[in-house]
C-alpha cells in the first residue's frame, strides 16, 4: 500500500500513538498491526501502568477509571516470540534497551529463556549497568551473565585485529618476498625488481615478484594509562575501554593501568585482566571531576613520560573548576607524554561532548578524537613503533 494514501497514514499514526488513539482512530489497527501494537504496548504501556493509568478500554486515558478493562498482558516468552516474528532485529534490540534502561523492567532477567535470548549487545549492557546499582543481588548476578557474554563477543572480535596492529610494526629497511597483505608491499623495491616487465604498448608494469616489508616485533617497554569517565553518557565507551584494556594488557612489553572516575577516582589496574569485574564495579551517573582524575594518574602512573600513552575517555563535561585539568594536561604534554582524549570509543564513534573544553585541551597539548576500537589500536600502534 502506498505511503501517501490516507488509510496508510492513519495506520501509521495509530501505531505511533498507541492505545490512547484507539477511540479516535478506530479500526486502523488490525491483523499483524494489532499484534505489533500489543507487543509494543507490553513495554511502552508500562510507564503509564506504573502511574495507575490504564491504557485499555474506552476510558483508557483516565486515571483509575471505574469502567473498561485492561487487556491481558502477554508473558515475557510470548512477548519475545511476538517481537521476533513481527519486527527486525534492530527494532527488538532497541525495545529491549528501552525496557531495561528507561523502564527498569528487570523482570526480563527473571525469565531464563528471555535472558538466554537477549543479544549480547554493548548498548543493552550499558542500560543494564545503569540499573545495576538499584537492583537486588539476584538481578546483579544476571546482569553479570549478560556482561560476560558481551565481553566474550567483543574480545573475540577485537583481539586479533588489535594484536596485529600493535605487535607487527614494519621495518622499512628490510624487505621479504614472502606473501603478506597489500598494505605491507615495499613499492620502491617491487617496482625496481620488475622494471624489465614494463609493457610499452599497454603502458603497465607487470609485477611478477612482490616484495614486502618484514614484520618487526619490538619489545620496548610502554605504559598505557586509560582514564575512563563513568558518567552515564559514557557507558558504552566504558564497556569498550574495559575490553580494550584487557586486550592491551596481554601484549608483550606493555603495561596497562586502568582508572575510572566521576567525582571520585577508582584505580582498577589490578583488575585490568578481568573486564567483567571492572564493569560490575562501575557506578554510572553522578558528577564529574576530570581534573582530579588526570592529576591522580599523573602522580601515580606516569613514571617514564616518554614511554607513556595517556588516554582520557570522557565527554569533557567538567563539573569541577577546569583550571587543574588544563594545568595537568600541560604538565604531561611538557613531559612528552603522548596524550589522547577520546570523546567516544565504540563502534559508532559518534560523540556528544563539550567542544569548548575539548578545544582548550587541544591547546594544552592533547589530541582529541572519537574512534572505533580498531582505529584506536592503529593510533596506539603508530606511537609505540
Amino acid at each position: 500500500m502506498s505511503d501517501n494514501k490516507p488509510e496508510e497514514s492513519l495506520r501509521r499514526w495509530r501505531l505511533v500513538l498507541g492505545r490512547f488513539a484507539e477511540r479516535q482512530l478506530l479500526n486502523c489497527c488490525s491483523g499483524a498491526d494489532a499484534r505489533r501494537d500489543a507487543a509494543l504496548d507490553r513495554i511502552y504501556g508500562e510507564s503509564y501502568r506504573r502511574r495507575g493509568i490504564r491504557t485499555g478500554g474506552p476510558e483508557g486515558n483516565r486515571k483509575n477509571p471505574k469502567g473498561g478493562a485492561e487487556p491481558p498482558q502477554m508473558t515475557l516468552p510470548e512477548w519475545f516470540g511476538e517481537m521476533r516474528s513481527l519486527f527486525p532485529k534492530s527494532v527488538l534490540e532497541r525495545v529491549e534497551k528501552d525496557a531495561l534502561g528507561r523502564f527498569g523492567m528487570t523482570e526480563i532477567l527473571d525469565d531464563p529463556k528471555a535472558l538466554a535470548e537477549l543479544d549480547p549487545d554493548p548498548s543493552l549492557l550499558a542500560a543494564l549497568l545503569a540499573h545495576r546499582g538499584r537492583s537486588d543481588p539476584v538481578v546483579a548476578g544476571k546482569i553479570r551473565q549478560v556482561a560476560k557474554r558481551v565481553v566474550e563477543e567483543l574480545t573475540k572480535k577485537l583481539r586479533l585485529q588489535t594484536s596485529r596492529a600493535l605487535s607487527g610494526a614494519r621495518r622499512r629497511g628490510e624487505t621479504t618476498a614472502r606473501r603478506s597483505s597489500a598494505r605491507d608491499i615495499a613499492w620502491n623495491q617491487t617496482i625496481r625488481k620488475n622494471l624489465k616487465n614494463w609493457d610499452q604498448e599497454r603502458r603497465v608494469l607487470i609485477a611478477e615478484h612482490l616484495h614486502f616489508h618484514a614484520a618487526a616485533r619490538r619489545h620496548l617497554p610502554w605504559r598505557i594509562v586509560l582514564c575512563i569517565d563513568q558518567s552515564g553518557s559514557m557507558a558504552t565507551s566504558l564497556i569498550y575501554s574495559a575490553v580494550m584494556a584487557s586486550i592491551l594488557a596481554t601484549l608483550p612489553a606493555v603495561t596497562v593501568k586502568l582508572v575510572l572516575f566521576d567525582t571520585s577516582v577508582v584505580d582498577l589496574s589490578d583488575e585490568v585482566g578481568d573486564p567483567v569485574d571492572v564493569l560490575m564495579s562501575v557506578q554510572l551517573g553522578g558528577g564529574t571531576d576530570i581534573g582530579k582524575a588526570v592529576t591522580y594518574c599523573e602522580a601515580t602512573h606516569i613514571a617514564e613520560p616518554q614511554r607513556t600513552i595517556f588516554v582520557l575517555v570522557s565527554d569533557f563535561c567538567e563539573g569541577a573548576p577546569a583550571a587543574p585539568l588544563f594545568a595537568a594536561v600541560r604538565r604531561l604534554a611538557g613531559a612528552r607524554v603522548k596524550l589522547l582524549g577520546l570523546a567516544a570509543l565504540d563502534e559508532a564513534a559518534r560523540p556528544a561532548y563539550d567542544r569548548d573544553t575539548a578545544a582548550r585541551l587541544v591547546d594544552a597539548g592533547m589530541e582529541i578524537a572519537a574512534l572505533t576500537p580498531e582505529h584506536f589500536a592503529d593510533w596506539v600502534a603508530g606511537h609505540i613503533r
